[in-house]
């Protein structure tokens, strides 16, 4: 939250009910008026291939149960790039 924003706030609490319901109406109001821009709905596969593959090649649900196991997989999945890299 801005500092503005959080400025406004306070001021707004200093307000009596009725000049606060006079904000409000004001605010309704004026956002009315404004043309609200929606953001395009995204189809999940669009992000399909957009992450690197973070398992490199393990089961994930073999990762997630060797994690709940206190097992480190990602010190594993390391250690096989080094490998590689060598």
């Amino acid at each position: 939250m801005s500092k503005e924003l959080l400025d406004l706030i306070k001021q707004a609490d200093a307000l009596t009910p009725d000049e606060q319901l006079q904000l409000i109406a004001y605010l309704t109001q004026k956002l009315r008026r404004c043309e609200m821009k929606r953001k395009p709905r995204r189809n999940v596969t669009e992000f399909a291939g957009i992450a690197p593959n973070l398992l490199k090649g393990m089961d994930a649900q073999d990762y997630v149960t060797r994690l709940r196991r206190g097992e480190f997989p990602d010190l594993e999945i390391a250690q096989m790039e080094l490998r590689k890299e060598e």
